[in-house]
């Protein structure tokens, strides 16, 4: 590796979401990639980007990888499902840097996992609208049985901290119940708040297999880091971790925090309305 090729190795994998809950994917790539350094940038000011146009998700998506670019990342993980869904063509057009969603990464362990064909999705109103998970399902695995449940309650109880709670396992229990009747053996869970509830879930789905998109995520992420030959040269040191937030921030990041074991210390307030394209 040349001296160029080297520094920007050294850069930091840039990571962003419309909010918080994409810390579950900059948790699950730290915890596989420790020696890598994490910039993170959550959109607080414009949240949710559910029910937003694809334009106007696209030209969000476009301003914040400019500025992670800026920022020096030598990737960009989209840790948003609406986000990977609607914008990641766009930017794939626009940036030579290599740009992985957290869509294509849990479809694929969900087509190869189950063994009945039988797939449930659980996700946000938007996500499960967009169709996004039973396309990239279907392109692997076409003969797929793919059910998908919108679940809009549970990331308010999410970002509440009630991650063991009563209420939240009858809302899983209201939500996954369908999904049981239907046979199915896999379920992926696509919303980067799930995984914060993976415990709970596997109580009320005994036997199926949870697909956690903010794992495989990470799993794409190091393969495609060794396929471009953009590892961090040094294998013994511990990353940086940066969180940047568009507004500030709420409880849920103290939640995400405790639960991940992330070391967030001070939070950056940036603008990122109107960054220009770079990279």
């Amino acid at each position: 590796m040349n001296e160029e090729n080297a520094s920007h190795a050294r850069g930091p994998i840039g990571i962003f979401d419309s909010g918080i809950g994409g810390l579950t994917v900059a948790a699950a790539i730290r915890n596989r990639l420790g020696n890598e350094d994490i910039f993170y940038l959550g959109d607080t000011a414009r949240v949710p980007y559910g029910g937003k146009s694809r334009q106007t998700v696209e030209r969000y998506s476009v301003e914040i990888s400019g500025l992670l670019l800026a920022e020096g990342a030598k990737a960009i993980v989209v840790a948003c499902n609406t986000a990977s869904a609607l914008a990641l063509e766009k930017l794939r057009s626009l940036f030579r840097a290599p740009i992985l969603g957290v869509v294509a990464p849990g479809a694929d362990a969900a087509a190869t996992q189950s063994k009945n064909g039988k797939i449930g999705v659980i996700g946000t109103r938007a996500t499960i609208a967009s169709g996004a998970y039973e396309r990239a399902i279907r392109l692997l695995r076409p003969e797929a049985q793919v059910s998908s449940v919108p679940c809009p309650l549970l990331v308010p109880l999410i970002e509440e901290g009630l991650l063991e709670d009563p209420i939240t396992d009858l809302v899983l229990a209201r939500y996954l119940s369908p999904l049981l009747e239907k046979g199915i053996d896999t379920l992926v869970l696509g919303c980067t708040h799930y995984p914060l509830l993976k415990t709970a879930i596997a109580r009320c789905v005994p036997g199926v297999q949870l697909v956690d998109s903010a794992e495989n995520c990470a799993l794409a992420l190091a393969a495609l880091l060794r396929q471009e030959s953009m590892q961090n040269p040094d294998p013994a040191r511990t990353g940086h971790f940066r969180v940047a937030l568009s507004d500030s921030s709420d409880a849920f990041l103290r939640v995400a925090e405790r639960h991940l074991s992330l070391p967030i210390g001070e939070v950056e307030l940036r603008s990122v309305q109107g960054s220009s394209p770079v990279g």
